[in-house]
């Protein structure tokens, strides 16, 4: 008996958070039901451009003291098969090295934990027309610059995350 109201409820609850996303990119004002097969008019189904290429930070590139993760926000909207372009100097004697790190988990984020970090970006990578990483999943990426043992990270503000969106219908 106990299960059965379990998975009853369970349903309810599916059911329910179903609903409003369904109905969540509808122009109800102007009867445009697009998704279901009405595409007319002026309206039509919300199409993205297809991938696309974000340099990190802009014009201020991947460099100590700006906040990434404030610019993630601002930039925002990310996509599912959009590539970021890391571009930062070479070590030199007169600027340091920074990495580009994957980190695996929220936790790992927020404490600047790289022990299971995996590199994406070495110090010498970034230079020129930099570094491409593909956002190739429907998931959280998390990076940080690894370089002085995650100072970049924790001071100087160099990390960010996206949870890139899927595109809609049409690719």
């Amino acid at each position: 008996m106990g299960s059965k109201f379990a998975q009853a409820l369970f349903a309810m609850l599916l059911i329910a958070s179903m609903v409003p996303s369904s109905v969540a990119n509808k122009d109800w004002q102007q009867r445009n039901y697009t998704g279901w097969g009405f595409n007319h008019g002026p309206y039509h189904l919300n199409k993205t451009e297809g991938p696309k290429k974000i340099v990190v930070g802009g014009s201020e590139n991947w460099h100590y003291g700006f906040n990434y993760a404030d610019w993630s926000l601002k930039n925002a909207s990310f996509y599912v098969k959009d590539t970021l372009v890391f571009k930062y100097d070479p070590p030199t004697n007169s600027t340091g090295p920074h990495s580009v790190y994957l980190l695996p988990n929220l936790w790992s984020f927020i404490h600047c934990d790289l022990s299971q970090a995996k590199m994406v970006g070495s110090p010498t990578q970034g230079g020129g027309n930099g570094f491409e990483f593909v956002l190739k999943s429907w998931q959280p990426y998390y990076f940080a610059c690894g370089e002085h043992g995650g100072v970049h990270c924790k001071d100087g503000m160099m990390r960010f995350f996206v949870f890139p969106k899927l595109r809609g219908w049409h690719y």
